[in-house]
């Protein structure tokens, strides 16, 4: 029979004499899914994710976006079918987003200041049929309104205006505040923008309506399939205003902003790529942290597993867990309706 001794904590030399094995076992604390439940140090839960959805003008059904298996273009009846079903399995939020007819589209995103435009109506829509029962997010941005796809007003060289955008988001926010949100998303990284868009609602008797600032949005290729959600017509980038993927400390500068600016919630976009950043702001930030699980990484599990290179489920909760482990406490994703139903067991219902 082989033996040893012990010559330091767990080293082992060998002798007649048994070794009587490791002293510390951690493995003790996962042998059982009970056990592992116990001491689970990050939980996740349906009222930590926010569903983003896509209210599309002109079509009469739902439509399948190619590049986002399951994820749809909704009509406004599909759309509250949506909502209702993410607020009956607990889902904490819903993120909405318009897309305008190209007819609609123009240098300056006016169809998002319409009342009765794309976004604001399904705004109005949600409010009306759902009215408390969820956290009703809208995205506050000129990319999808506009004729030309970058999130702000041109100016004369056919560059982003940062001021000249920011009145247009002030604009905005009231619309979007008047249509029935909760929570209104400023997005397109123009400098000033929580402040401005703070200033307007307040001004205008919204003193209610909470600001999530896209604090660190990131200039990301992984935006791609969300490009085809809101039939962006973009050319180019925008390199400009959204952060290099190469820096990682100005996202603690434009968080510092954002709260002085008077955010009530601030984000890290994409989540996956940006753990790091993530985990840095949740450490310095004051008020909830959110990521947000985009389209491409999304994307990137459904082929993966379209082709049983992996567990699609397992892989949806893991991500899910690493995103809220690194610091997040909400967590915008398109698997909200799915992981909520794996979290209930109610996978298939």
């Amino acid at each position: 029979m082989p033996g040893g001794t012990r010559t330091g904590t767990d080293s082992y030399q060998a002798t007649d004499v048994a070794y009587p094995g490791p002293v510390d076992r951690p493995r003790r604390l996962r042998t059982t899914p009970a056990m592992r439940r116990l001491v689970a140090q990050t939980r996740l839960h349906p009222a930590d994710l926010v569903l983003p959805v896509f209210v599309r003008d002109g079509i009469s059904e739902p439509a399948p976006i190619s590049s986002m298996p399951g994820v749809l273009q909704h009509t406004p009846d599909s759309l509250v079918e949506a909502a209702r079903e993410a607020i009956d399995l607990g889902v904490g939020g819903i993120m909405v987003f318009g897309v305008p007819r190209d007819v609609d589209k123009d240098a300056v995103g006016s169809a998002g200041l319409a009342p009765y435009g794309v976004l604001n109506a399904a705004l109005r829509r949600l409010r009306d049929e759902l009215g408390d029962e969820t956290v009703l997010m809208s995205d506050l941005c000129l990319d999808e309104f506009t004729d030309h796809g970058h999130c702000g007003v041109l100016d004369d060289a056919g560059r982003v205006d940062n001021d000249a955008t920011l009145q247009v988001y002030a604009q905005m926010a009231v619309a979007q505040a008047r249509a029935g949100a909760h929570v209104v998303g400023p997005s397109g990284m123009m400098d000033g923008q929580v402040a401005v868009v703070r200033a307007a609602l307040d001004a205008a008797g919204h003193q209610d309506v909470a600001v999530l600032a896209y604090t660190a949005k990131y200039a990301s290729a992984a935006y791609g399939p969300f490009r085809e959600a809101v039939a962006s017509t973009l050319k180019g980038d925008r390199s400009t205003y959204q952060q290099d993927p190469a820096n990682r400390t100005e996202s603690l500068r434009e968080l510092r902003l954002d709260l002085a600016q008077g955010a009530d919630l601030v984000m890290v976009k994409p989540a996956l790529p940006y753990l790091d950043v993530l985990a840095d702001v949740a450490a310095v930030a004051d008020v909830p942290v959110a990521a947000y699980q985009v389209s491409g990484e999304y994307l990137m599990i459904e082929a993966a597993a379209a082709n049983g290179w992996l567990d699609r489920d397992r892989m949806v909760l893991e991500t899910l867990t690493s995103i809220r482990r690194a610091g997040a406490q909400l967590i915008l994703t398109y698997y909200a309706v799915h992981a909520a139903r794996l979290l209930g067991g109610r996978v298939g219902a």
